[in-house]
């Protein structure tokens, strides 16, 4: 009889120790693929085709742009195993600082040099336990730089 209470108890810690290092895990994948994906629309700005930059961008070519999804498309193709792609949100945005150039504001050139690109990535986390907690958590992260070329 004691066994059976204390097994209990002991099962439903291991399952909680679980969940929360899967949580962890996910929230971490979604810190570094905001970091990723910015840096990765930060390197290919306006001028990318310029220079040929882009010729080796996987898995679309051009610029990142409002108008396209090369950034979306990079941070499904980076999710590590355990990481469902179908819950992953990403949102770029190329916000105008107030030290921004001038043309930042210009449509169409949002991603000129010296612009400010925005990512923020989401994850719907499902618990597998019941007893920790029902339904999903979002998790979210989202990173800023600056467009070099």
């Amino acid at each position: 009889m004691e066994f059976a209470l204390i097994a209990l108890v002991l099962l439903a810690m291991i399952l909680g120790i679980i969940d929360f290092c899967r949580a962890a895990y996910t929230y971490h994948f979604v810190s570094n693929a905001a970091r990723e994906a910015t840096r990765y629309a930060a390197v290919r700005g306006y001028t990318c085709n310029d220079d040929s930059s882009c010729s080796q961008a996987t898995p679309d070519t051009g610029p990142a742009t409002p108008a396209n999804t090369v950034v979306q498309d990079y941070v499904t193709s980076i999710a590590p195993p355990g990481i469902d792609s179908t819950q992953i949100t990403t949102t770029p945005t190329w916000p105008v600082q107030a030290n921004s150039p001038t043309s930042c504001s210009t449509t169409g050139h949002e991603n000129d040099p010296g612009c400010t690109v925005q990512v923020t990535v989401s994850y719907n986390f499902s618990f597998i336990s019941p007893l920790v907690r029902t339904g999903t958590l979002t998790l979210s992260s989202t990173s800023e730089m600056i467009i070099v070329h």
